[in-house]
């Protein structure tokens, strides 16, 4: 029986897939996307509140998310189609000692990495966030290079991208094994059909460990849900997102997050203090009382919001807080995308392009010893996380 045979499987038609399919295809790689789900960005893609920032605290992340930002930017000049991107920056307010000294400690390593963030005073904060909260105001600091864009709107245009220079998606359509021949990807079998490929990349994201252990592989990928929500649009107002890092009432959340959209709604989450691992994906009652508290507490004039819907997603985390992207270990042609740990849409055109630099010229685009930090090969049994999520 002769099976269908391409340059490259991608499996996962999401954050990481998409954009790793397009710049695999737009090489002339004849590539093959496989997702269970009916169609792309279905899966985490469409749970992100679109945020998009290099503003991070680990050299890798900030690389990719540097050219995260260069390719989410230029999207609609150099392809013509809108995404919804609107620059508007990140801003980290400060209202206690810690959190200013934790921001000002990080600008030395953001700057030599080449971001463009400062601290400002208290009334540049005010200036950039109308109506928020003045009490114990101390400043914060402000990337404006960072932006937001559509999720499902960047994912169907990598997509259509990515087939118009070759890509084939199949969708509906689970792995059920990879094919292996002397610790060797030869390509992967679905519940339909056998496909043939020297190189394979595991893109699945909360479901990345499960496809990593067809090869024989203990990648520690384990899912978390959060919760987020998005209002009825109002009058743009607001240009960056926010970031506020203070601990929520009795230790409920940490880090609280919200933005205007290009559309003028509201998007929000926040990170609950305790985490909950799984795959339960079902509304809680405890959302939106809680961020609406921090909401109306931060900026006061949000208290008359109309709040459209609500929502959780899934956050495929690693014990340090870091991606796992590169060549799988001791499975030759198995290459790595997982473990965004709630950053693959603003990571994930990072991701994609060094994963294709990675299948066509043997090397990462970003600088190798950067990349390093990513490895799958590294000792992941620490339980050391970033600070800025």
């Amino acid at each position: 029986m002769t099976h269908p045979e391409f340059d490259a499987i991608v499996i996962g038609a999401g954050s990481v897939g998409n954009p790793t399919a397009y710049f695999l295809a737009r090489e002339g790689l004849r590539v093959l996307v496989l997702d269970e789900l009916p169609s792309s960005g279905q899966g985490q893609n469409k749970a992100a509140i679109g945020g998009v920032r290099a503003t991070h605290s680990d050299p890798a992340k900030i690389r990719l998310g540097q050219q995260s930002l260069e390719i989410f930017s230029t999207w609609a000049t150099t392809t013509g189609t809108d995404i919804g991107w609107k620059k508007g920056g990140y801003l980290f307010p400060a209202y206690d000692e810690a959190v200013e000294g934790e921001l000002e400690q990080l600008l030395p390593t953001q700057k030599r990495f080449g971001l463009t963030i400062d601290w400002c005073d208290a009334e540049t904060v005010r200036r950039l966030v109308p109506g928020i909260t003045r009490i114990g105001l101390r400043g914060g600091t402000y990337s404006p290079d960072d932006g937001q864009v559509s999720p499902l709107r960047a994912s169907e245009a990598f997509t259509n991208a990515a087939v118009r220079h070759g890509a084939v998606y199949r969708y509906r359509e689970s792995v059920t094994s990879l094919r292996m021949d002397d610790h060797a990807v030869t390509g992967v079998g679905t519940d339909r059909d056998v496909y043939r490929a020297p190189v394979v990349i595991d893109a699945a994201g909360a479901h990345g460990s499960r496809i990593a252990r067809m090869a024989g592989l203990d990648v520690p990928v384990l899912p978390e849900s959060h919760e987020a929500g998005i209002s009825a649009p109002v009058r743009p107002f607001l240009d960056p997102l926010v970031v506020d890092l203070r601990p929520g009432p009795e230790g409920t959340t940490s880090n609280f997050y919200f933005g205007q959209d290009a559309d003028g709604q509201i998007i929000f989450c926040y990170t609950p203090k305790q985490p909950f691992p799984g795959e339960n994906r079902t509304s809680t009652f405890e959302f939106m009382p809680t961020v609406a508290a921090r909401l109306v507490e931060l900026v006061p004039r949000l208290k008359n919001l109309t709040i459209r819907r609500v929502w959780r997603g899934l956050y495929p985390m690693t014990p340090d807080g870091r991606p796992i992207v590169g060549p799988a270990p001791g499975v030759k042609g198995l290459l790595l995308g997982l473990g965004m740990c709630g950053q693959g849409l603003m990571l994930g055109p990072g991701v994609g392009r060094n994963l294709a630099s990675l299948v066509l010229r043997g090397r990462p685009s970003i600088d190798p010893d950067v990349f390093a930090l990513l490895s799958p090969s590294r000792d992941l049994r620490t339980d050391r996380k970033e600070s800025l999520k």
